[in-house]
């Protein structure tokens, strides 16, 4: 099978990539990737050999064609999206162009090239947000109520595939996951930020709000779901990802911190992030029990594996350290004036991890 994975040279197509090619060594891929400072071909680096990389903008129409009709692409995967909360409270705009309007762009280039699967991965944060004392959980008939600029522009990207999908017969499915975490996660992202502080024994800084709870889900078990939703997925479905396995800021500072050795002290806290989500839960029983996908990684065994990939790779971390364009500790209480904007140097707080981070 020959497949164009979007977004391959991020954090959870990368891994993607890799898995993939894994389990199926006589599949042709390609790696479309803009490589925005989030991007990063060194993530590819024992696999960049066995795919095609091609370095453009999702939204380039005339090039996606071009690359879905010259390699006769069956398959494709979409990853890319901008996924960092804060950014996108910064520059809305980049993530509606991007997650929508690239999507649907993408989509249109799919319909015209007669591909015969689109997969759409999405996030958990298109339903919203839970009570923190409710025992809810978001199912595949949520409806949909985002309520910061990723979120909606995610939520925009999952109606424009549902739209080909009953418009023009393209045969789509999605993938709703929760946080992921793993190896080869950009360090704005809350897990390698609180790794790679702690390496360097400097604060941990969590959001005032250190109760707020996050599912959690290793990166590996994401890429095995979409794997079964590709194999044996119903087309026109979406099924959600998760592990059922929730974890407040302060616990994944704690659990961080333990790994480490580092005393509790580097701690510290800074002002919620405007539209903060209080907790996410998602009802994954339908992909279990449609598709027999099961998440195999526990969060303390994963976590402390992620924490001592970071301890061990620094040469693919510490480049990327300057790149991050927001600094999170100038976030004011009210969200308003004072929010921090784009600027150099090393990250400065806590990122809100969506399945996109």
């Amino acid at each position: 099978m020959r497949m164009l994975v979007t977004g391959g040279a991020g954090f959870i197509g990368s891994n993607f990539v890799r898995h993939w090619l894994a389990s199926h060594p006589g599949d042709e891929l390609v790696v479309y990737d803009a490589l925005t400072y989030a991007g990063n071909r060194a993530s590819l680096a024992e696999v960049e050999n066995q795919v095609d990389l091609v370095h453009a903008d999702v939204s380039d129409l005339d090039t996606l064609l071009g690359v879905l009709e010259e390699r006769a692409v069956q398959t494709v995967v979409h990853f890319a999206a901008e996924s960092h909360n804060s950014l996108a409270v910064i520059e809305p705009s980049l993530f509606f162009r991007t997650n929508v309007l690239g999507t649907q762009t993408l989509l249109e280039a799919s319909r015209r090239a007669g591909v015969a699967r689109f997969h759409h991965i999405s996030t958990c944060e298109v339903y919203g947000d839970l009570a923190l004392d409710s025992d809810e959980a978001f199912t595949e008939e949520s409806p949909y109520r985002p309520r910061t600029p990723y979120n909606a522009s995610k939520a925009g990207a999952d109606h424009a595939v549902r739209a080909y999908s009953q418009t023009y017969g393209l045969p789509v499915t999605i993938t709703n996951c929760c946080n992921n975490y793993g190896p080869y996660q950009f360090p704005e992202k809350v897990i390698p930020l609180f790794a790679t502080h702690a390496l360097e024994g400097r604060p941990l800084p969590l959001y005032a709000s250190t109760t707020h709870r996050r599912e959690w889900l290793h990166v590996e078990d994401h890429c095995a779901a979409v794997g079964a939703v590709l194999e044996r997925g119903r087309i026109g479905e979406t099924y959600n990802v998760g592990s059922g396995r929730e974890a407040s800021i302060e616990e994944v500072a704690d659990l961080v911190l333990a790994t480490l050795g580092r005393p509790a002290a580097l701690k510290t806290i800074v002002a919620d992030r405007p539209g903060h989500d209080r907790r996410y839960l998602l009802d994954s029983s339908k992909l279990t029990g449609e598709l027999g996908w099961a998440p195999s990684i526990g969060f303390e065994e994963g976590l402390a594996s992620t924490v001592e990939w970071y301890a061990a790779n620094r040469a693919w971390w510490e480049p990327l350290a300057l790149r991050a364009p927001v600094r999170e500790t100038a976030w004011t209480a009210g969200g308003g004036a004072g929010a921090p904007g784009r600027a150099p140097g090393p990250p400065g707080g806590l990122a809100g991890a969506g399945a996109g981070s």
